[in-house]
């Protein structure tokens, strides 16, 4: 597999629609969940902590709540190093890459998101320990 084959179109959204619903398709793909229920659990969350959906603490605790945890990427090379790279780096896992703006998951080295986004430049990942 190369690394440029490593992006799989991954759209739950019911209707289809590319709405700024990154976050909800993350959580949908790492935890094997409809794009309703991840939703739901992320807008509940958000209710309850007072702030937004779309805040990665928002449903950062989602996954938390859900034995993940997050690490940084190792500031090597902060400009070079692309969700393809990690991907390629990790071939077994699911982990969900945090990029200041947008999220996406990998899952056993392939890249699930609505468009291509492995050139995009992870700063953070959630990873589950199994």
């Amino acid at each position: 597999m190369t690394r440029e084959s490593m992006w799989i179109k991954y759209n739950p959204n019911p209707v289809g629609r590319m709405v700024q619903d990154c976050a909800v398709r993350a959580v949908a793909a790492a935890l094997d969940l409809d794009w309703e229920t991840a939703y739901a659990k992320i807008a509940l969350n958000g209710y309850l902590m007072g702030d937004m959906p779309s805040s990665d603490s928002v449903w950062g605790a989602v996954l938390r709540e859900h034995g993940f945890y997050r690490a940084t990427i190792p500031n090597t090379c902060p400009d070079c190093y692309t969700a393809a790279d990690f991907a390629y780096d990790h071939p077994h896992g699911v982990y969900v890459l945090g990029f200041g703006g947008h999220t996406a998951t990998v899952k056993d080295g392939l890249l699930l998101d609505s468009w291509d986004s492995s050139n995009e430049i992870p700063i953070y990942y959630w990873y589950r320990k199994d």
